[in-house]
């Protein structure tokens, strides 16, 4: 196994919100498809690494609790955090040395009211 995670999904209410806001922050599109009853916003991804979707539909209910998805920041997740409150959202924890050899993370919430963070090696 080479990752315990394969797959996240972010619970949106207001899709065109959560698009627009997660386009901004990352700078880049998220491919839109209806599966059914879920429309769904998936995040950019290369290769066979760990992929992920914002998701409007049943049983998909925005919260700041419970289980925290980590994004990739890049080399540096300032960039990304500068984004962040001009798009709608809000940083609850900056950027945060956790160890040199790990790097840095931060928090924030979407305009959904999810807690995600970004995660970067500087």
């Amino acid at each position: 196994m080479a990752n315990v995670v394969n797959w996240f999904e972010i619970p949106v209410r207001d899709f065109p919100r959560a698009t627009r806001f997660y386009e901004a922050i990352l700078g880049a599109p998220l491919h839109q498809q209806q599966m059914g009853s879920h429309l769904m916003g998936f995040f950019p991804m290369e290769g066979e690494g760990v992929g992920g979707a914002i998701v409007s539909g049943e049983g998909y209910t925005p919260s700041a609790h419970g289980t925290v998805a980590y994004l990739n920041g890049g080399a540096d997740l300032s960039p990304i955090l500068a984004r962040i409150e001009p798009a709608g959202g809000m940083i609850q924890v900056p950027k945060t040395l956790i160890t040199p050899d790990i790097g840095h993370f931060a928090m924030f919430l979407d305009t959904e009211g999810n807690r995600v963070a970004l995660h970067s090696r500087g």
